[in-house]
């Protein structure tokens, strides 16, 4: 009876996201429609689009509980930053100015977006490299997250976890496209909200509710670097290591900025009032997802017991799984659908991008030169594509999961960092600042990728330096984090020294934000015309004051 009831909830689930999948096939039938859903989504499902691809499995499984036990509650902190930086900044600073520019321009891609605003189709071709590399070991981790809550629900073989996951994503993407994946988002998202409140209350009732947790955790002594204890630091305000917890919300929070999948929601918005209603409803989303997943982390060390070298016996991955064993049948089937939605919603985000960034960017631009793809041509490879992408992160992460080598979860951090070093400058400021020459694009991409990619390394070979603080960036994390900021530093440092020299052409791009329009306005026969007077105020008011021959007096007249 229990396996029946799991059975029963996947069923139902599968069976709503193929559906949708069939229901929207009619609406992707050319790359506008099928990238950006004819620029027509609406807030609820643009911002649950934006959330749920924000928050994964790895999220869920890997990153609440490594920095949970790492932290402890003060880990609450990563969940609030992706809410008021990686969701509500986001929104505002970014929201409006993506798509009115976007469409401006004629723009479905990052890298696109780069070619157009740069005037660089080099910094087209490179950009869609980049992501081509970096997304599919990030895609590939997504099926980390799925093992072990399988196989301790259904004891059945991963690899079939990751095969099924695997063709139902790609069934209802190459059907519906982006519109198929943000109503799908959607109803995924309902579900990791309903999902991860029910979970938090079940797991804290099992040490006796909320009070008697904080309290068994505060029990918890541990040693800093230095050798000095801490009593009681993963229930303090900042944790045992506030230095490394900045670090993980600066790159989970301000990365997203920098992220093609991310910013490509922006694209699709319908209208103005739908960034306000999206801006709001994203935030609420990622502080109830990303703040509860994150708090749940927190108590993790009430789960699991420290092996010599400080971390979880059977590694981070192990930490939240431990917590949901002895949970119900029914809670255990709403954890399954649960860490499934979050993980189908970032897939079908990041293959979607990837295949579309490959079509639109490189294929195109590279291979065809001497005629262009029909629309109808772009989409079926944009469909190859989306197969091809699914198929090489499911064979790489079922291998790495039959091997000891840990490359795909160290892979995911870097690709986190590589992807958001090398962009979010380039596209931030070039929303905003007139001035920015392509060479400055060219040195972030250079400081992304190399500062991430020398990070990997040094890991992978086991590299210690002397230096604390180049021990301290030698983590993916923190290498990221550097990368992203010293992008925005110098960014505008080199706009400085070598602006842009193409004005006009830049004047005509900025001109969508503050369009002038001329409007006409009669004036009664029985007055004296006379010249038009415009002060500083009237002007700024959109009035125009004048004279009247008869009475000597003004009057302001609106223009219509």
């Amino acid at each position: 009876m229990d396996l029946f009831i799991k059975i029963l909830f996947l069923v139902v689930f599968f069976a709503i996201m193929i559906g949708v999948g069939i229901y929207c096939r009619k609406q992707a039938t050319d790359v506008n429609g099928f990238v950006l859903g004819n620029r027509s989504v609406g807030p609820w499902l643009t911002a649950f689009a934006f959330g749920t691809s924000y928050f994964s499995a790895v999220i869920f499984v890997g990153y609440a509980g490594q920095f949970g036990w790492r932290f402890g509650l003060a880990s609450t902190w990563i969940g609030l930053g992706n809410a008021f930086i990686g969701s509500l900044l986001a929104w505002n600073i970014l929201g409006r100015r993506t798509r009115v520019m976007t469409q401006h321009l004629d723009s479905a891609t990052m890298p696109d977006f780069f070619a157009k605003r740069y005037n660089s189709k080099s910094l087209k071709i490179v950009a869609s490299i980049i992501i081509f590399i970096f997304l599919i070991p990030y895609t590939a981790s997504l099926y980390n997250g799925l093992s072990r809550l399988f196989e301790m629900a259904f004891h059945i073989p991963y690899a079939y976890c990751v095969i099924g996951m695997a063709v139902l994503t790609g069934i209802y993407v190459v059907l519906g496209g982006y519109m198929a994946t943000a109503i799908n988002d959607f109803i995924q998202g309902i579900i990791m909200l309903v999902g991860i409140i029910a979970v938090i209350a079940a797991v804290l009732q099992q040490n006796g509710g909320l009070t008697e947790s904080i309290a068994k955790l505060s029990a918890t002594s541990t040693t800093t670097s230095s050798g000095t204890v801490m009593n009681g630091a993963y229930t303090s305000f900042f944790g045992p290591d506030i230095i490394s917890l900045i670090g993980v919300v600066i790159l989970t929070s301000l990365g997203t900025w920098g992220l093609p999948q991310m910013v490509q929601k922006f694209y699709a918005i319908k209208s103005e009032k739908s960034i306000s209603t999206g801006t709001i409803v994203s935030t609420i989303f990622a502080i109830i997802v990303a703040g509860g997943c994150y708090f749940l982390g927190g108590f993790g060390r009430l789960f699991g017991q420290p092996g010599p070298d400080g971390k979880p016996q059977g590694g981070f991955d192990n930490v939240i799984p431990s917590m949901l064993e002895n949970l119900s049948p029914i809670l255990i089937g709403i954890v399954v659908v649960l860490v499934l939605s979050a993980s189908m919603s970032t897939l079908s985000s990041l293959v979607l991008t990837s295949s579309s960034v490959l079509t639109i960017d490189f294929i195109d631009p590279v291979f065809c030169r001497k005629k262009a793809m029909t629309e109808k041509k772009k989409v079926l490879w944009m469909r190859i594509f989306i197969i091809f992408f699914i198929v090489v992160s499911a064979l790489i992460a079922i291998v790495q999961a039959n091997s000891p080598v840990l490359f795909i979860s160290q892979m995911m951090g870097v690709s986190w960092g590589a992807l958001a070093g090398a962009f979010l400058a380039p596209f931030l400021y070039g929303l905003y600042m007139k001035r920015v020459p392509k060479a400055a694009v060219w040195i972030n991409f250079v400081i992304g990728i190399g500062i991430s990619v020398a990070s990997f390394i040094f890991n992978l070979t086991g590299v210690k330096f002397d230096n604390a603080v180049l021990e301290y960036f030698k983590s993916p994390i923190n290498a990221g984090m550097l990368a992203m900021l010293l992008g925005l530093v110098l960014t505008p440092i080199i706009t400085l020294i070598a602006p842009a020299k193409d004005k006009e052409r830049t004047d005509q791009i900025f001109a969508c934000y503050n369009k002038k329009v001329t409007v006409s306005s009669k004036i009664s026969i029985d007055e004296e015309e006379t010249p038009e007077v415009i002060t500083p105020s009237a002007q700024k008011n959109n009035t125009v004051k004048k004279s009247t021959g008869k009475s000597g007096k003004s009057k302001n007249k609106k223009r219509k």
